[in-house]
C-alpha cells in the first residue's frame, strides 16, 4: 500500500528480511514522480499485484534503483515485470549480482532525465558497502538506507538485541550503526560525500530502516554524522 510523503513522493512498506545471523529488518520503497510522469522506484521491496496496480496508476516505471549493495533482493523481480525500466545502483552490485543486466553505475553514469529534480551523492571509503544517497528537491526528502538505522524497543531479543543495543541500531532516533562507522576506512572520501549533502535544503529524512524524520532534517544529518565530522 503506497502511503503519500511528500509533493511527488509515496512510500510502501514491503515484508521483513532476515539478513546475516538471524537479524530481521524491515523493508521500505519509495516512489518519486519526476515532472514529465515518469517514475523511480527507490530500493524496491517485494512486488505484488497490489502494489504494481497502485504504482502503474502514477505514472510509468522508468528507473530501478538499488541504493547500495546490500538493498537488492526484490530488484531482479521488478525488472522482469518492467524491463524496459533503467536499472541503477552504486559500484559493488553489478559484481554481486551478474544476473541483473544493470544500466549504469551512479558516480559514472549521467543522468540526465533527473536534472533539478533529483540529486545524488555517492558516499565513498565505506567497507560494507558504496551507499547512493538522494535528495527529491520537490519535497526536499533525502534518502537514506543503511548508513542511517532505528529500530523499536523489543525488535529484537536475546543476544541480537544486546548486538544491536551495543551497535547504536536502538537509539532514539536515527543514528549510524557502530559498525559502519567503524568500517569508514577512507574518511576523507565519506567526508566529502557528507559535505555535499549537508548542503541540501533538507526538510525531511527517509530511512529504510526506521522512522522517518519529518522536521528540521539538516538539523537532524548534521546531529547524525557530527561524529565523521569532529574526527
Amino acid at each position: 500500500m503506497l502511503t503519500k510523503f511528500g509533493s511527488g513522493i509515496w512510500i510502501s512498506d514491503g515484508p521483513v528480511v532476515t539478513a546475516a545471523a538471524g537479524f530481521h529488518y524491515p523493508t521500505r520503497m519509495a516512489v518519486i514522480r519526476l515532472t514529465n510522469g515518469d517514475l523511480v522506484l527507490w530500493s524496491p521491496v517485494a512486488l505484488t499485484n497490489e502494489l504494481r496496480a497502485e504504482i502503474e496508476a502514477l505514472g510509468r516505471i522508468r528507473y530501478l534503483i538499488a541504493p547500495n549493495s546490500l538493498h537488492h533482493t526484490f530488484l531482479a523481480d521488478w525488472h522482469h515485470a518492467f524491463p524496459e525500466a533503467g536499472v541503477f545502483a552504486p559500484p559493488g552490485l553489478r559484481e554481486k549480482r551478474p544476473d541483473i543486466p544493470f544500466t549504469g553505475e551512479f558516480g559514472s553514469t549521467a543522468l540526465p532525465g533527473w536534472a533539478g529534480e533529483i540529486d545524488v551523492v555517492v558516499v565513498r571509503g565505506n567497507r560494507i558497502t558504496t551507499e547512493a544517497v538522494f535528495f527529491h528537491r520537490a519535497s526536499r526528502t533525502a534518502l537514506f538506507t543503511d548508513l542511517l538505522q532505528q529500530f523499536p524497543p523489543g525488535w529484537f531479543t536475546g543476544w541480537r538485541a544486546l548486538v544491536a543495543r551495543l551497535d547504536l541500531m536502538v537509539r532514539t532516533e536515527p543514528t549510524v550503526p557502530r559498525k559502519f562507522r567503524l568500517a569508514f576506512t577512507d574518511r576523507a572520501a565519506a567526508r566529502e560525500g557528507l559535505r555535499q549533502i549537508l548542503e541540501w535544503p533538507t526538510g525531511k529524512v527517509l530511512i529504510a530502516h526506521g522512522k522517518p524524520v519529518t522536521e528540521d532534517g539538516q538539523a537532524f544529518l548534521k546531529r547524525a554524522f557530527r561524529w565523521l565530522v569532529q574526527t
